[in-house]
């Protein structure tokens, strides 16, 4: 008979009743185990029937059930942990009356903790012989129908907690995203980088451009801001003397969401004192080389449609990219002349648009009046960068858009800049820091008179404050976690990184039972 969710809560509700009279602790405070499931699995997987039998070696674990199995006075059953499951056989005559009766009033879904040994069944299943049931925690509410391959994306993204039950290939993603962030630990740490922790609320928005989101502190009655990047503090730290110093830290943006962007997200930024953007693009060579090879064991990573190779990362400036990826028949290839000449970029453009027109492609919209730089931005975003699926190196940026960054000396118009993408996604934006007070203030105050909601309203006096003390020639980079665990995992959307991505509120419920039916 099938049971509604509310009945189902209320049928379970009942059955912890009457494990509480057999005598059992209805949530009992711990259970000493010597091993998961994932490990007697991985590590007994291979032996033998006789080779189990002769050890005979006192095993304790505990889990979720899975599949239950009962056969008169013997039964069966599946124990989940670690992302893995181990069959259990209880017998009667073994665990007893009352370790039989907890048992039938087991549902799929309940924690329980075992003590017995390994042993091969007749169909040479590796398995525990049960000795000692004991109860740990009564799944009130069911898993959802066909939860063993829950394919409901909202209810995975939703109620996280059953994907990671249902889906070991969720969980793996989520394993693989936790070895990155160690594995990029390592990196910086043996480079005598020093791991530190700066503001995520902020008395003025700074360090990128994004729409930030705004709270209010009581006692002192300011308005504050979260976190967009800690790119300028970390920086005050290198004025402090830190040569070398990084974060792992949670941005918010209070942008829109698609498969690419999260509100919230994760980001590696590092500081690097006495060196310049070469030698970080020389650093990124090896570091993507060796992430990509701790987390999948190849430098060749297959990411959708596409196998991403990591050995080599192709390098082009951003005028490059445009004549590189310039479409055939949209008119004469922009030269580096044209996109450094006063007005080029823009007639590059409008020329270009000319044949987006005619063929229905991609637009390049403008939004008000542009400066040269921008135009060359707008461009390589519309034409190049969904091109750009090999690891590569786009570098040289655009003054007018990168007003933390410094000026290359033969071309005031470009920036030492550059940004790493792969499968057309941007991955890390770094440059070589632009040190000069008077020139930073410079580019804040044109920032600020151009408006919007993206820019700081107001100028960071204490940064530039601490420019004047002198910061020495130094190297930044942010890198997104979230996006590189998509590339490494095979990960089609960023909400599959992240373990508890921004959703709408659901509709209110009046209990646990009735949220289970909605």
């Amino acid at each position: 008979m099938q049971f509604e969710p509310r009945d189902q809560f209320q049928q379970r509700q009942k059955k912890l009743e009457q494990i509480q009279a057999l005598g059992y602790e209805a949530y009992p405070r711990e259970f000493r185990w010597t091993d998961t499931p994932r490990a007697l699995v991985e590590k007994h997987g291979e032996k033998p029937a006789a080779e189990l039998e002769a050890e005979k070696q006192e095993v304790r674990a505990a889990g979720r059930l899975v599949s239950l199995r009962p056969m008169g006075k013997v039964a069966f059953a599946h124990l989940q942990g670690s992302g893995k499951r181990i069959q259990i056989y209880v017998k009667k005559d073994v665990v007893g009356e009352r370790g039989f009766k907890l048992f039938h009033l087991l549902d799929l879904g309940d924690l329980i903790g075992v003590r017995g040994h390994l042993f091969r069944t007749k169909s040479n299943e590796l398995s525990i012989w049960v000795e000692e049931l004991t109860f740990l925690a009564k799944a009130l509410l069911p898993l959802p129908e066909k939860w063993h391959g829950l394919t409901d994306v909202e209810l995975r993204y939703r109620q996280r907690y059953l994907d990671l039950i249902a889906n070991d290939d969720s969980r793996q993603v989520f394993v693989a995203r936790a070895r990155i962030i160690q594995e990029l630990r390592r990196f910086f740490d043996s480079r005598g980088y020093i791991e530190v922790e700066t503001p995520m609320m902020h008395s003025i928005p700074g360090g990128a451009a994004a729409r930030p989101f705004v709270t209010h502190h009581n006692a002192l009655d300011i308005d504050l801001y979260l976190r967009i990047a800690p790119e300028l503090y970390l920086k005050r730290l290198t004025v402090g003397g830190f040569d070398r110093v990084y974060e792992i830290n949670r941005n918010f943006r209070n942008e829109g969401i698609s498969t690419q962007h999260n509100p919230e997200f994760t980001m590696l930024e590092f500081y690097e004192a006495y060196s310049n953007y070469r030698d970080l693009m020389d650093m990124n060579e090896e570091l993507f080389r060796l992430l990509a090879m701790s987390v999948s064991g190849s430098t060749l990573v297959k990411y959708g449609e596409h196998e991403l190779d990591f050995s080599k990362i192709e390098r082009l400036t951003m005028r490059e990219a445009i004549a590189k990826y310039w479409p055939a028949g949209a008119g004469a290839v922009p030269t580096e002349g044209e996109l450094r000449a006063a007005g080029g970029p823009r007639a590059a453009v409008e020329r270009y648009n000319q044949w987006a027109k005619e063929t229905n492609a991609p637009y390049a919209a403008s939004k008000g009046v542009l400066k040269d730089g921008e135009w060359t931005g707008l461009l390589f975003e519309t034409i190049a960068e969904d091109k750009l699926i090999q690891p590569t190196i786009l570098h040289d940026f655009p003054t007018d858009i990168s007003p933390l960054s410094k000026q290359k000396p033969e071309d005031p118009s470009l920036t030492e800049r550059f940004e790493i993408y792969v499968a057309g996604m941007e991955v890390a934006n770094g440059f070589s820091e632009l040190n000069d007070p008077a020139e930073q203030e410079r580019r804040f105050l044109a920032q600020m008179a151009q408006g919007g909601e993206e820019v700081p309203k107001q100028l960071d006096v204490d940064y530039i404050r601490a420019l004047c003390h002198g910061m020495p020639p130094t190297a930044g980079e942010g890198i997104g976690i979230d996006r590189l665990t998509m590339l490494l995992t095979d990960s089609p959307s960023i909400r599959d990184v992240i373990l508890f991505p921004l959703l709408r509120p659901e509709p209110r419920q009046d209990s646990a039972a009735g949220a289970q039916g909605a």
